[in-house]
């Protein structure tokens, strides 16, 4: 049960980030992508001011089924986790760490873009 749970997590959480990543860019995907990042922010900001900035609920709920299966993972954060298992490469903690922020703040840059052209849309062609 435990091994089904770690893969399941590596897929639900890599297509989570994934989609908080491009869910910004359609327009049909726009909410549920605000409901998604938003929760993202909460838990990395909020939780984060608890347990550590960049507190992720799902990475601590995954490395805990990976250390009761035994695995000694030297990757502190997902990131270094998913980089090393997709790319075979290694980051460092810094360097997942500023990978992952940059990419949050580029996300909310573009959410923020297409949420207020939306908005002026709206305004312009309402009669």
């Amino acid at each position: 049960m435990l091994s089904l749970l770690d893969q399941l997590f590596f897929a639900v959480h890599t297509l989570l980030i994934g989609f908080n990543m491009v869910g910004w860019a359609w327009r049909r995907t726009r909410t549920l992508h605000l409901v998604t990042f938003g929760l993202t922010a909460f838990s990395w900001i909020v939780l984060g001011a608890f347990y550590g900035w960049g507190y992720c609920v799902c990475t601590d709920w995954h490395f805990q089924i990976r250390r009761q299966l035994g695995y000694v993972d030297p990757e502190s954060s997902y990131v270094q986790l998913l980089v090393g298992k997709l790319c075979g490469a290694s980051l460092t903690r810094p360097s997942a760490d500023l990978l992952a922020v940059s990419i949050f703040v580029a996300i909310l840059v573009a959410t923020t873009v297409v949420w207020i052209r939306d908005w002026r849309h709206r305004i312009q062609t309402k009669p």
